[in-house]
């Protein structure tokens, strides 16, 4: 605090001048406790355990700054401690996660979406709808886009952003007539000859009867065994979660990717931990097990790149996120684009046959 804040203060009345600096000292973490009544800070509410030292930190920040607004105090040098103090533990914090808690960021509600990123991208973009057979799936979104004077094809599991949309989003997970509809509008790509972009975030599959009933294996079988002849470049990256054969159904591409704190699973940890302990509190060691990071599928051969995230996740920094995302995918089209379609269909095949390889 400067001399002129200082001197500032020593001309206030008594009683405010208590309530300010008491402000300050809470927020350098000196005295009292937090007040009660706080501005919330970003991720406050985002049930991640690990992130609670680091909700404390911002709610202090946030705290000064307002105090700074309210009075005019030249608190400049407690906030840059403060802040300089946040990236620290924010680095020591997320260098270390395990599986488990890499998940939870992966399934973090501020994590930017398909929607966002398709917004991101695009100049414009038209959104196409229907499997031409039964419905129209809002878990599945695609979208023909132009970024600049390139255009493709999206197609990407759709959450929803509220409570309402993500109930008529199924939470992302999709029923046949979504991947039908992602196969209908790939095809139609194809005819276009415009390059496929997959944004894969869901739990999986919808489990229901009714998804059963109207083919779900199936339709998720056939999507596969047809993207793998699709004569144009398809690209995958997993934004967020990647669930067993939900993810899959729009999961082969000539390129596949992941964020960093994304996972990619053939089973929920979960569902694993249910099947083998037949206990699902058991899920942290099934994630353990299950080699789902970014990490450990980078290293197995089964993913091509892991693109960073901004430090403490995607969810705290969206357009970081999504100027790296947009880089990735439009750099991967350009060197795409110039192949052969032979030597294109060959290579995704090829990439496929020698993927994985023996844990150490």
């Amino acid at each position: 605090m400067n001399r002129a804040t200082i001197a500032w203060l020593g001309r206030l009345p008594k009683k405010r001048c208590d309530r300010v600096i008491g402000a300050i000292l809470r927020a350098a973490h000196y005295g009292a406790p937090l007040a009660a009544k706080r501005k919330k800070s970003k991720t406050e509410g985002s049930g991640l355990a690990f992130e609670k030292p680091l909700r404390e930190l911002e709610e202090r920040i946030a705290e000064l700054e307002s105090l700074g607004e309210s009075t005019r105090l030249d608190l400049g040098d407690e906030l840059e401690g403060l802040r300089n103090r946040l990236t620290e533990r924010l680095q020591e914090v997320f260098s270390d996660l395990t599986p488990w808690q890499r998940i939870s960021v992966a399934r973090h509600p501020g994590r930017p979406k398909t929607t966002d990123y398709i917004q991101f991208l695009s100049d414009e973009h038209f959104e196409l709808h229907g499997d031409g057979c039964f419905g129209d799936d809002e878990a599945i979104m695609t979208a023909l886009v132009r970024s600049g004077d390139r255009a493709f094809l999206v197609v990407g599991h759709r959450k929803g952003h509220t409570t309402e949309g993500r109930v008529r989003c199924n939470f992302g997970m999709p029923h046949p007539e979504g991947y039908r509809k992602a196969l209908r509008k790939m095809h139609l790509a194809e005819r276009l000859g415009l390059p496929i972009v997959c944004l894969v975030n869901t739990p999986g599959a919808h489990p229901g009867l009714g998804a059963e009933e109207r083919g779900q294996a199936r339709s998720i079988a056939e999507n596969i065994v047809a993207m793998f002849s699709i004569r144009v470049p398809i690209l995958v990256l997993i934004i967020g979660e990647g669930g067993s054969g939900g993810a899959l159904g729009i999961g082969v591409g000539d390129r596949v990717a992941m964020l960093e704190h994304s996972y990619y699973s053939v089973i929920s940890p979960e569902g694993c931990a249910a099947i083998l302990w037949n206990d699902s509190q058991m899920a942290p060691q099934a994630a353990e097990s299950l080699k789902l990071t970014a990490a450990d599928l980078l290293d197995l051969g089964i993913i091509d790149a892991v693109l960073p995230e901004p430090l403490g996740g995607a969810h705290r920094d969206h357009m970081m996120t999504m100027e790296t995302v947009r880089g990735w995918v439009l750099g991967q089209l350009d060197e795409l684009c110039a192949l052969p379609v032979d030597q294109l269909l060959t290579e995704r095949n090829e990439k496929f046959r020698r993927m994985g390889k023996p844990i150490s």
